[in-house]
């Protein structure tokens, strides 16, 4: 008897607990947060995308936001190199002032120092080299910005590089130095006689062999290229 009272008791407790609960007002929604500020992340590849379009408005916005100069894409690429491919030389001015690195290379081994000896951008060369570009900085063929911008035939550029302590004699992967290159690859015409004059005047070696043994005497003549030559043999050249 005592048993059933006690069970009795129990359920009409529970009872009441129930039915007050269910009278209790709901709790307040808690209010949602949320935020607009972009990520670190978000706004480092928009620095890359911005600097490669030239939009210097964005990307001085985007540093003064904290954008790091030193992030890459997934090219290896920073925000200055897509700068320099796009020869947007004031936003590259932007991107050193706020300490890019003129020497870091992508994955391709392209820094913007070098991209400029192969593209004829003079005057992004210029600013690298006066933010201190290497000039003993190599590419994916071990090669110097004198090689590279020899073969192509970018006078201007050579002219600036000869007034550096760059390697002149410097042999690449391939065996070849800036004036084999401006012979063997140059089409012989104005612009790559004027590299090889000025490679020679600058103290190039003349009779310095690629690694098959030829010399460049014997390339030009291979060629028919009469001028280039003429300007080896003046110079001792056999």
């Amino acid at each position: 008897m005592y048993q059933a009272m006690m069970l009795k008791s129990l359920i009409a407790f529970a009872l009441v607990a129930m039915l007050a609960a269910c009278a209790l007002p709901p709790a307040p929604p808690q209010a949602m947060t949320t935020t607009t500020t972009p990520s670190s992340q978000a706004l480092d590849q928009t620095l890359i995308t911005a600097a490669e379009q030239g939009d210097m408005d964005e990307v001085k916005r985007l540093l003064s936001e904290g954008a790091s100069v030193t992030a890459t894409d997934g090219r290896g690429r920073t925000a200055l190199i897509a700068a320099a491919y796009g020869d947007h030389v004031e936003v590259a001015r932007a991107l050193i002032t706020g300490g890019a690195n003129v020497n870091t290379k992508d994955d391709t081994q392209q820094s913007a120092y070098l991209i400029p000896t192969a593209d004829d951008g003079l005057e992004m060369l210029r600013l690298t080299l006066a933010n201190g570009g290497d000039v003993h900085s190599l590419d994916s063929y071990n090669g110097t910005g004198l090689i590279r911008a020899a073969d192509r035939g970018h006078v201007d550029i050579i002219r600036e590089l000869l007034k550096t302590d760059i390697k002149i004699d410097h042999v690449n992967r391939l065996g070849w130095t800036a004036l084999l290159e401006a012979i063997i690859l140059g089409d012989g015409g104005e612009r790559h006689t004027e590299v090889v004059r000025l490679l020679v005047e600058a103290g190039a070696n003349v009779n310095l062999a690629d690694g098959a043994g030829v010399t460049p005497l014997a390339h030009a003549r291979s060629r028919g290229v009469d001028e280039i030559i003429r300007i080896l043999e003046a110079a001792g050249a056999k």
